[in-house]
């Protein structure tokens, strides 16, 4: 059965028929996806009923899985449930059992239900993410998806030469503060210092430009943070306006794939007593944004 692919929002966003993510994948077949996920951005590939093995093995197809020896998160190497390559995005400790409301790895979590992009906080961001839906609650809990190609072109022609040779500081600082979360060693804090992004990013295959928005973003270099911060809350919200917008509801076994050089995106609230299993593979980038020409 050929690849095809449905569009599933005006913007962006496709449902994918004729692969089956389980298995290793011919070379057109990986051609085809990467033609997708460079038209749409955000694809969803429906029944893929996936071991963490296979999951990673169909990452792989696309480039090499993002690895870094700084943490990305507040939870240490022996408290997770999951292997090394998979980034667990559930509401489960190491032993399979529901995180306390009370514990810091929950709050922390709760904020991938701002706004971001994948590893915006890293020197090199992440290219594709790719999310398994294993376990989902029977209420809420969808992913949000921005297209912010369509939102920079959306822009007048003033804000676009103002905001063409701006520099952001990203960190995981910014977004854990944004909901409360200020409850940091200094090794973390130390972890999560601020890395320099362009806000207007160029896609290194189709040319076009977008907006690099995150709720890590938290400073622009030149500006007062009061200002850097109405700005950037300015600008999210001109990307997050309902044209912009694909809102997935999962279905178990969904695997949803998307492109961070091009979106946005954010979890949705469900009822934390129900279980809420959900992994991550996500591909190291292949720029630094900040090496970009202006």
């Amino acid at each position: 059965m050929p690849v095809a692919i449905n569009q599933l929002h005006p913007a962006f966003a496709g449902e994918v028929s004729g692969i089956d993510c389980t298995k290793p994948l011919a070379p057109d077949e990986v051609a085809a996806i990467e033609a997708g996920m460079d038209r749409y951005a955000v694809l969803v590939f429906r029944d893929q009923d996936l071991s963490d093995d296979q999951q990673i093995a169909f990452t792989r197809h696309f480039g090499e899985l993002e690895s870094y020896k700084e943490a990305g998160h507040i939870q240490k190497a022996w408290d997770r449930r999951l292997r090394a390559g998979m980034a667990d995005f559930s509401n489960l400790d190491k032993d399979g059992n529901i995180i306390s409301a009370e514990d810091r790895v929950w709050f922390f979590k709760l904020g991938d239900r701002l706004w971001h992009s994948d590893s915006s906080f890293r020197p090199v961001p992440a290219k594709y993410s790719l999310l398994s839906g294993r376990v989902l609650p029977s209420w809420g809990a969808n992913t949000d998806f921005a297209d912010m190609r369509a939102a920079y072109d959306a822009l007048d022609d003033r804000t676009k030469a103002e905001i063409e040779p701006l520099v952001c500081l990203h960190s995981l600082i910014y977004s854990r503060e944004a909901i409360g979360f200020t409850d940091l060693t200094p090794d973390e804090i130390e972890a999560f210092r601020p890395i320099r992004q362009r806000l207007v990013r160029i896609h290194p295959v189709t040319g076009r430009k977008s907006l690099f928005l995150a709720a890590h973003a938290g400073a622009i270099e030149g500006w007062t943070i009061p200002e850097a911060r109405m700005f950037l809350r300015d600008l999210t919200e001109h990307a997050t306006q309902r044209e912009f917008v694909y809102s997935h509801s999962w279905r178990l076994n969904d695997l949803v794939m998307w492109d961070n050089r091009q979106t946005m995106h954010r979890a949705r609230r469900f009822d934390r007593n129900e279980v809420r299993d959900v992994r991550r593979t996500t591909l190291a980038g292949d720029v630094i944004t900040i090496e970009q020409l202006a």
